[in-house]
């Protein structure tokens, strides 16, 4: 058997499973809320950096920072870079009245990778008082690890005649690792609401006729550390913000003429057209038909936002018809109402 007849068998059990399916999918989009809690009365935020090393200690820290003079304060750079953008972009919350940049409280002592320790709840307090703030974020720590590679390549150039001829060049690669972590504290109901890290790799290239010379190239690390600062920071902003999915559904197209036409009006946007049909369907004396029914009456409330009729359509399916696909789906829907209601608690 051939590789293009096999492709060919291929393609058409595809289309025949495709055309058998009893239900298609759709996506539609839901609102999340957000990774983080923060009290509703919380509008005004301090913003303090912990991640920058003590003098004393910045042998500890040495081994990433010989690969340029600008190096040997990228970290503190950076880290200034992402809690500016952090507090700019807390600003374009409506909700958020006024955030304050405050001087480093301490040195980090050790774990330039590590979180630095907890501060006390006294000692918040003291802060949010002498800075008339009711929450802190923390940037814990802000580490760039980098590591340099050399490979020798050969390359042509053209000489004063134009012709070419063959030079070898030395080809460096820079990688490097931004590692940092955040810590929210919640002054008004005195809960450490976020311990939060993560690490980003950027990786540059330079060449040149010896290694310095490649290196040389390769200077642009600098920029690229502190874009990724910036977005280090604008990204930690909206752990705070509610923000949108898209989900996938199956529904039912399949079992009378009635499912058949409802699919192309579904397929047409015609949802609630679709509806109509679907719920003649479920007085229908065939259980399977009429459970199928149930479920699709569940999926087109679920579609028009109302999530308590869409969970009894989808528990009618399941209880009385034994659709085995409502099961499943009543959970998604109780699990989409309890999240609701978290969402409204954080925006109302």
């Amino acid at each position: 058997m051939t590789q293009k007849y096999i492709s060919k068998l291929a393609v058409i059990l595809v289309v025949i499973l495709s055309s058998c399916s009893a239900t298609n999918d759709l996506t539609l989009p839901v609102t999340q809320p957000a990774p983080v809690y923060i009290n509703k009365q919380i509008t005004k935020i301090g913003i303090i950096n912990r991640s920058i090393t003590d003098k004393k200690y910045e042998a500890i820290d040495a081994v990433d920072k010989i690969l340029t003079i600008e190096g040997k304060e990228l970290d503190k750079k950076g880290s200034l870079v992402a809690i500016e953008n952090l507090k700019d972009e807390l600003l374009k919350n409506n909700r958020i009245k006024n955030v304050v940049l405050i001087d480093s409280i301490d040195f980090k002592k050790y774990g330039i990778d590590q979180f630095s320790a907890e501060l006390s709840w006294a000692k918040i307090d003291e802060i949010c008082k002498k800075h008339n703030v009711e929450a802190i974020y923390e940037l814990s720590f802000f580490d760039t690890d980098s590591k340099i590679a050399y490979r020798t390549i050969t390359s042509q150039v053209n000489n004063n005649l134009g012709l070419k001829i063959p030079i070898i060049e030395q080809e460096a690669t820079v990688s490097t690792l931004v590692k940092y972590g955040w810590r929210i504290y919640d002054n008004v109901d005195k809960q450490i609401r976020d311990v939060y890290s993560d690490a980003t790799t950027l990786t540059t290239t330079g060449r040149g006729i010896n290694p310095m010379k490649a290196f040389e190239a390769i200077l642009t690390r600098k920029d690229a550390v502190l874009d990724a600062s910036k977005n280090i920071g604008i990204n930690y902003s909206y752990r705070i913000l509610p923000f949108n999915i898209r989900v996938s559904r199956d529904y039912y197209v399949k079992g009378t003429n009635n499912f058949e036409i409802g699919k192309r009006r579904a397929q047409a946007g015609k949802w609630d057209s679709a509806a109509e049909l679907w719920l003649l369907e479920t007085n229908n004396r065939d259980s399977k038909i009429a459970g199928r029914a149930c479920y699709n009456m569940a999926i087109i409330n679920e579609i028009n936002g109302d999530l308590d009729k869409a969970i009894d359509w989808a528990t009618k399916s399941y209880t009385d018809y034994g659709d085995k696909i409502a099961l499943r789906y009543i959970n998604i829907l109780k699990n989409r109402k309890a999240k609701n209601y978290q969402l409204e608690q954080e925006t109302n």
